[in-house]
């Protein structure tokens, strides 16, 4: 038997148990991972609050993202062996001793990342690299806006445009946040309590406008995202309100805009593949250079899931929440 988080029942962070499992085996494609650290993303919340529809197939619990050492392979994997210290994407279950993932969502753990600061990587990673790199197309000398740039996303997403030599603008909810997300590369923080966003994306870009956006806002910033992209320019919606709004078709078409908004979890598995393939080749060699840093706010036992998940929902956080999954087997 293993343990993992698991829950009966969509509630306040209190739902959250670390019960007994059956030890997980690996498939012909996966190795498992003996679990030292489980970063936790917003999706895991919207989960747990049952606002997520966990994708058909995905593993029982949440949890997105891990780090750990290999100590099962399945017979068809190739490039992996039992000890290797790596972090992993997964589509659900992380909050565990042990996880199952396919070979192809595995990737080393940099150097210069902690166990903990390695279980924040992935899913941030492959967001930022999926949506910023590989469908806004952002290179260096573009100017990008990101939204939430002192949270999990929007601190990986800054330190990854600013090492590729793009010109960053963020935004943040108070003036420490907005500090914050400066010193993880930011060359204009806006605080979008006492700024409009817009307005101040236009004025730090002498009108043109940004050439790309990542959004975790969604319907209540889609007009002044339009209005704050440049000509060509693309925006990228991963998260926030969802549902039903107005698109003005004029503001978009007059910048040849493009609009994309995107979930990664859902995604097949040979898109998976390509998006870890990707951040191995052109983001971790960022990270172990050391111009991406671990960002990570605080630390839990794995079986303080609950305390954990109260502590992002608050949003004081900067950075990751991640849990320790090694404190179970002291």
């Amino acid at each position: 038997m293993t343990s993992a988080i698991r829950f009966t029942h969509p509630g306040p962070p209190e739902v959250l148990r670390l019960v007994p499992i059956a030890r997980p085996e690996p498939a012909a494609h996966e190795v498992r991972i003996r679990v030292h650290a489980a970063g936790i993303n917003n999706a895991d919340l919207l989960e747990r609050r049952g606002h997520y529809p966990v994708p058909p197939g995905a593993p029982e619990g949440p949890g997105l993202e891990c780090a750990g050492v290999i100590d099962a392979v399945g017979a068809d994997v190739d490039g992996w062996s039992i000890g290797d210290e790596v972090c992993a994407l997964l589509a659900g279950g992380g909050y565990a001793e042990e996880v199952v993932v396919p070979a192809t969502q595995v990737m080393p753990k940099p150097r210069s990342l902690t166990m903990v600061e390695a279980a924040g990587l992935p899913e941030v990673a492959c967001t930022v690299y999926s949506n910023l790199g590989m469908i806004a197309g952002l290179t260096a000398g573009q100017t990008v806006l990101v939204h939430g740039g002192a949270g999990g996303i929007g601190s990986f997403a800054v330190q990854w445009a600013k090492a590729i030599g793009a010109r960053v603008i963020a935004t943040a909810g108070s003036d420490a946040k907005a500090a914050a997300a400066r010193t993880f590369g930011a060359d204009v923080a806006i605080n979008y309590r006492d700024e409009d966003f817009a307005a101040a994306t236009l004025a730090a870009t002498h009108g043109r406008g940004a050439d790309a956006i990542l959004d975790i806002v969604g319907a209540p910033y889609l007009e002044r995202n339009i209005e704050s992209l440049a000509l060509d320019g693309h925006l990228v919606i991963i998260g926030g309100t969802t549902g039903p709004t107005t698109l003005d078709l004029w503001e978009l078409m007059s910048r040849r805009a493009s609009v994309s908004a995107t979930l990664l979890r859902a995604r097949p598995a040979a898109q998976k593949a390509a998006i870890v393939s990707g951040v191995i080749r052109d983001v971790l060699p960022l990270v172990d250079s050391g111009a991406i840093r671990g960002a990570v706010d605080a630390v839990f036992p794995l079986a303080e899931a609950g305390r954990a998940h109260a502590l992002l929902e608050s949003g004081t956080t900067v950075g990751k929440v991640v849990l320790d999954a090694t404190a179970e087997r002291l």
